[in-house]
């Protein structure tokens, strides 16, 4: 789907609180692999005391075999570069499903890591902790929320959103003896794998083995303004469930006019409007939130991947209308918002939401994707080359498996997405443009390897 003309990118990053309990430190830039004094040499990564083989073959001993894995075990990293344990290079243009923001080995991210665990690691939410209030105080106040629920993962974020939204309606609406309960989603979504999440995910495959899921989701044509209109005009819908640009679904950026129209509809409802920006959200479209680039703002947002550099987090920010239906004890986790990963997420969020590294994100992925399209554009399995930021899809009319593979030999990491024929590139947000160039070179050099597929 093409999209609508995009806003500028806006340099707004919230006002930020001073962090107390730790030593200060500037951020440093990262934008290559080698974070070291230019004087000092990188020292070629040592060989691990087990090799691959022999980590593949015990994985099928010992693991529940839900995931095909390729070949290839990593063993260390640091910045966009990551080794096997024979000490293999590969670059590294999927960050951990979007996950490694900064890349790998950031120090400033050691430092809060290593500094926060000699002080403190986990006392649950029966107890305050400091850097979980700080990184709520944080995110509010560059975001358009009033509140903020913490989980472990996206797809706990999104089950959040979920009972948060039937809450509101009950608590909105107690004179309704049946107040609105049923969810609208979209074709290509991807909300996440556990059972409320699931149900609002449109790929049967992920759905189909553990039906019956919950029942009330209705799957619309992502885009269909007149069709979302007039579903939430029933009064039966509790929120619409949407991501602004989907990444599992295939790199497919929503319009201004979609997003407005779901907006409007919404308010004149009262049903919620919950943007799911796991996936691309905090930084990752040259905005700090995706949903910035159209003007157009949620109920609810969910966040995960990003937010905490690797190390599991998930957060639901909420309106205080939304937050006002909830009372003590209706939810709550054991593990999420403990003070080494909330102390984690301030590192990240201090670097990304800096005006100057999204402007570098914004710029970096507009040159990516014209490097892309010279390279790759004229070859006939090429149909589009979008995506904003650093969030990028290389969509062919054919499987992009063989081009994976392919990539994978020659020492570049990437991943599929949509029906297996996108290419879906998210590199760490650090990467420089010489290291996207590479990428593209890789690209090209491997793209025979589609001659013959379907």
């Amino acid at each position: 789907m093409t999209s609508l003309q995009l806003l500028n990118p806006l340099v707004f990053a919230g006002k930020r609180s001073p962090r107390v309990w730790t030593t200060g430190v500037t951020p440093r830039r990262c934008l290559s692999v080698d974070v070291r004094a230019r004087d000092q040499k990188m020292p070629p990564p040592q060989a691990a005391a087990v090799g691959s083989q022999e980590v593949m073959e015990a994985e099928k001993r010992v693991m529940v075999g839900t995931y095909n894995r390729p070949p290839v075990v990593i063993a260390s990293g640091k910045g966009c570069k990551l080794y096997d344990p024979e000490g293999r290079e590969y670059l590294d243009l999927m960050s951990g499903i979007a996950v490694n923001a900064l890349g790998h080995g950031d120090p400033d991210w050691i430092r809060a890591v290593t500094e926060q665990a000699h002080v403190l690691t986990h006392v649950s939410n029966v107890y305050y902790s400091i850097p979980q209030v700080e990184l709520a105080k944080r995110l509010v106040a560059c975001s358009f929320a009033d509140r903020v629920f913490f989980s472990n993962s996206g797809t706990e974020a999104n089950e959040a959103a979920i009972k948060f939204a039937r809450k509101f309606q009950r608590f909105s609406n107690p004179e309704k003896k049946e107040p609105a309960t049923e969810f609208i989603s979209f074709t290509n979504s991807f909300h996440g794998r556990t059972m409320g999440s699931v149900a609002l995910t449109s790929k049967e495959h992920y759905r189909s083995p553990f039906e019956p899921l919950m029942p009330g989701v209705t799957f619309l044509e992502y885009g269909n303004v007149q069709a979302a209109r007039k579903l939430i005009k029933s009064g039966k819908i509790a929120a619409v469930f949407v991501e602004p640009i989907q990444g599992e679904g295939g790199i497919n950026s929503a319009t201004k006019e979609f997003l407005q129209s779901l907006r409007g509809a919404c308010d004149d409802s009262g049903s919620l409007l919950v943007f799911d920006e796991v996936q691309c959200g905090l930084g990752r479209t040259g905005y700090l939130w995706a949903h910035e680039a159209y003007g157009v703002f949620p109920d609810i947002m969910t966040l995960a991947k990003p937010l905490a550099g690797g190390l599991p987090i998930g957060a639901v920010l909420v309106t205080e209308k939304v937050a006002a239906s909830m009372k003590y004890g209706e939810h709550g986790s054991t593990f999420a918002g403990g003070a080494l990963i909330c102390n984690a997420a301030l590192a990240v969020l201090d670097k990304i939401s800096k005006p100057e590294f999204l402007r570098s994100v914004s710029e970096k992925g507009q040159y990516f994707k014209e490097v892309l399209t010279k390279k790759l554009g004229t070859n006939p399995h090429v149909r589009e080359v979008r995506g904003l930021g650093l969030i990028v899809g290389v969509e062919l009319d054919v499987s992009a498996s063989p081009l994976v593979d392919a990539c994978r030999n020659s020492g570049l990491l990437i991943i599929t997405a949509g029906k297996g024929n996108v290419l879906r590139l998210v590199p760490p947000l650090i990467i420089s443009k010489p290291e996207l160039e590479h990428a593209a070179e890789i690209l090209l050099e491997c793209l025979p390897a589609l001659h013959g597929s379907t």
